[in-house]
């Protein structure tokens, strides 16, 4: 299980997070709201500071001022915005935000603030006492997923995004660095292959490296290369090799991104059935989704399960809900737009034609 769990983000003046407070689960997390409401916004920001603390756990003793650079520079990285200052809530005159974030088990909360004129530093207030890592079971790496696969870009792309100016945010140098892990050996490799056989069964096959490069062992067509799969396959893929190398295998964090990007219905069944069984074997997950389907697979998964599961609505003109149903939430935009499609739908000659 994922030692230390996100539990509350509360946010103040940060960008369209602009007044937040907002509880989490444990297990699952599905963040909904429409286009520019700050899904992606709330997902990078809580990736970016656990990067930061476990990066810092990790490694032993970490001072206030090392806390204080290393996550003005996550911060920068993952956002890119022109100085740090840029990621305040726009006002006239000077404006400042505050955010703070809790996790489970751990009595001091992660609390730090930067100015708008801010460039490259933020001021740390409180930060969070957790324990050093002392073996493998108790990594807790965070992995961020776009809406793009990176199977296909994984190749040299680490050395090249940290020689060269690229247009790309440091969510795809990370994620495209763990992807590069060594798969497991041992006991927790028999654990890991038991979390993917749903994974390689829609894939028709298991994926390995060599020389570099990806490829899907199929039966009876041999290795295929990762750029011969489709968008959706290579999407698969990538869970698959994070499982296998240990980033997500009973614990750890999933921030994923419009999972539903390039995914046929019926591979978004399977990738419902897998971020179910990630978050009922130990890892903290979180997606933003657009899609009415997804969200209604992961309903029907959900039935019979006793998984912890919030659902946070946002909207740049209100407070965030977290509720344990849908059916809570004050708007949805997708059951919305749905619900008006089927009434145009059905009420024109199309449907009878």
């Amino acid at each position: 299980m994922t030692v230390y769990p996100l539990a509350r983000l509360k946010t103040s003046g940060f960008g369209v997070l602009e007044n937040k407070d907002i509880a989490l689960s444990p297990q699952l997390n599905v963040v909904l709201g429409d286009n520019g409401a700050g899904k992606t916004q709330l997902m990078k920001l809580l990736y970016a500071t656990t990067f930061v603390l476990q990066d810092g756990r990790e490694g032993g003793n970490t001072t206030k001022q090392d806390y204080e650079s290393y996550l003005a520079k996550k911060l920068i990285g993952v956002f890119r915005p022109d100085s740090l200052g840029r990621l305040v809530t726009r006002a006239q005159g000077r404006a400042r935000a505050e955010v703070s974030v809790k996790y489970e088990g751990v009595d001091e909360k992660l609390k730090f603030s930067f100015a708008s004129n801010s460039k490259t530093s933020v001021t740390l207030d409180d930060s969070p006492n957790m324990d050093p890592v002392i073996n493998e079971e108790q990594q807790d790496r965070p992995a961020f997923l776009p809406p793009h696969e990176l199977m296909s870009i994984y190749p040299g792309f680490v050395s090249l995004f940290d020689n060269y100016q690229l247009g790309f945010d440091e969510t795809w140098r990370d994620t495209a660095s763990l992807l590069g892990k060594k798969p497991l050996r041992g006991p927790r490799e028999k654990k890991a292959s038991e979390i993917v056989i749903p994974l390689e069964e829609v894939l028709r096959g298991s994926i390995f490296e060599a020389g570099d490069r990806f490829y899907l062992r199929r039966k009876g067509l041999g290795n295929l290369e990762a750029h011969l799969l489709a968008d959706g396959e290579r999407k698969l893929a990538e869970i698959v090799r994070l499982v296998t190398t240990g980033t997500l295998l009973q614990s750890g964090y999933l921030f994923w991104d419009e999972p539903e990007a390039s995914l046929n219905p019926t591979i978004q069944r399977t990738v419902a059935k897998t971020i179910r069984h990630l978050a009922e074997t130990g890892t903290q997950v979180f997606i933003a989704t657009h899609s009415l389907f997804l969200l209604r697979e992961l309903a029907l998964e959900l039935e019979e399960t006793s998984i912890d599961v919030r659902y946070v609505g946002l909207r740049a003109d209100m407070p965030a809900q977290s509720v344990s149903s849908l059916d809570d939430l004050d708007f949805l935009a997708a059951l919305e737009a749905e619900a008006a499609q089927e009434e145009r739908y059905f009420s024109s000659p199309v449907s009878t034609s």
